[in-house]
């Protein structure tokens, strides 16, 4: 089975140009006829894997990497890639976690002490009489 650039660019809802940019990177190689790129069923699975890594964060470097590890009869190597690809990207994701929830409580903090009242941002005297007062959050 082929694909054109519009099939795949409306089933995966992207466009011609990210097709073009994978295209570019060498992660799919359509075929040419003239100036049109005809994609293959296996185009078409490894922009469905590179469209999966890149939502899970991964690089195209890493994407590429287990791509390039793809053996017919033979998964185990390009499992063992990806899993270790997983777990870093696992162990990121979790720090990002932890530091945004210390931001969520440091907040709630911050807005209970306050009691939601406007809070005044201190401002140089030189520029106090000339210029409205600043609000935090509205720069």
């Amino acid at each position: 089975m082929t694909y054109t650039i519009t099939e795949l660019a409306n089933e995966f809802g992207i466009t011609h140009r990210t097709l073009r940019f994978y295209e570019e990177k060498g992660l799919i190689e359509p075929e040419r006829r003239g100036q049109t790129r005809i994609y293959s069923a296996r185009d078409r699975a490894r922009l469905r894997l590179i469209l999966n890594g890149r939502e899970l964060g991964l690089t195209l470097y890493e994407i590429r990497q287990i791509l390039d590890s793809y053996r017919k009869d033979d998964l185990s190597e390009q499992n063992r890639i990806a899993s270790n690809f997983f777990r870093k990207r696992l162990a990121a994701v979790k720090e990002q976690r932890r530091r945004v929830e210390n931001q969520i409580t440091r907040l709630q903090a911050a807005c209970e002490r306050f009691g939601g009242e406007s809070i005044k941002a201190s401002v140089p005297s030189s520029h106090r009489a000339s210029e409205p007062e600043l609000r935090t959050g509205t720069h």
